[in-house]
């Protein structure tokens, strides 16, 4: 799960952030599509070391290492001017980054509780909504049925050991978040230059989820090794894939970035076979080819 909008609103124009000449040049030689793509592998590799985490530490105090690292590494190479913003741009910031906070903190909960791919599919609900809001075709009938057939699937209607209807409402609820996340962040792209408005979320987030983050981890944040995969973390899930995605963006149409972001449940689900071991049964592998495929079409009907 990437901290932006599929439909990113902030200027591209500026590029990557200040990250060195390398990640530059690395980026530069390689198709955006395939930027995309090694950002959503990032994203959910890093999604797969957290859930590891959560043996040592509780959900919320790994979203906190997280978006703490995030927000002191995007605090540094985006630093947000706070002097002369007007007071919309205080309440669009501090919306945002609260928006964000809560968007990490349910979504954390809901990997705590069920399989990866199925945390994403459920999550990925939300920019399906507002994609599919934004539109108003009555093709778009068909996504949301599509989409309803998938969540259904995954609905664990009978005894079922690796989903539960917690997970479930947590997962909604990320994706809520996620919905709500990408209208304020079309918001903040009026009020912040460049990447300032993510940087000022981090920050914001940050401050947001630290008190229940410290209050469940406790000492145990302060072991190195935690620290050193919480920054690890942060870098996978946040610093790295929005640096890639950002400048696939300045090279390709925003539909196809679009489309490519629609493979992200699929992705998760591979990456918590391979990292996690989560094996899931034919019919969840159903349920989440429905929610990429109402992804797909909804992109493409825009």
């Amino acid at each position: 799960m990437t901290d932006f909008a599929l439909d990113d609103p902030f200027d591209r124009r500026s590029g990557l952030p200040r990250m060195g000449s390398l990640l530059r040049t690395a980026a530069g030689s390689i198709p955006p599509s395939g930027l995309v793509l090694l950002g959503i592998f990032s994203v959910q590799l890093g999604a797969g070391f957290a859930k590891e985490l959560f043996g040592a530490l509780p959900p919320s105090a790994v979203v906190f290492l997280r978006i703490m690292a995030g927000a002191l590494i995007m605090g540094v190479v985006a630093r947000p001017k706070l002097r002369g913003m007007s007071w919309r741009a205080w309440a669009v910031g501090l919306g945002f980054g609260a928006t964000l906070g809560l968007m990490n903190l349910t979504f954390y909960e809901a990997l705590s509780r069920l399989p990866m791919g199925i945390a994403v599919a459920i999550e990925f609900l939300g920019p399906l909504g507002v994609a599919v809001a934004a539109s108003r075709r009555r093709l778009d009938l068909v996504w949301i049925g599509l989409a309803g057939v998938g969540v259904a699937l995954l609905a664990p209607w009978g005894q079922s050991q690796s989903v539960n209807w917690v997970g479930i409402g947590f997962a909604l609820a990320a994706g809520v978040c996620w919905a709500a996340y990408i209208l304020l962040s079309a918001a903040a792209g009026q009020h912040f230059p460049g990447t300032t408005g993510l940087s000022f979320a981090m920050i914001v987030s940050a401050v947001v989820v630290a008190p229940v983050g410290v209050a469940s981890g406790g000492t145990d944040l302060l072991q190195p090794e935690l620290v050193l995969i919480g920054l690890g973390v942060g870098l996978l899930s946040s610093v790295i894939p929005y640096s890639l995605e950002l400048n696939a963006l300045r090279r390709m149409p925003k539909h196809v970035f679009g489309i490519l972001m629609s493979l992200e449940p699929a992705v998760a689900a591979m990456v918590g076979l391979v990292v996690l071991g989560e094996v899931l049964h034919l019919q969840q592998w159903a349920a989440i080819a429905s929610i990429v495929a109402a992804s797909l079409g909804a992109t493409r009907s825009r």
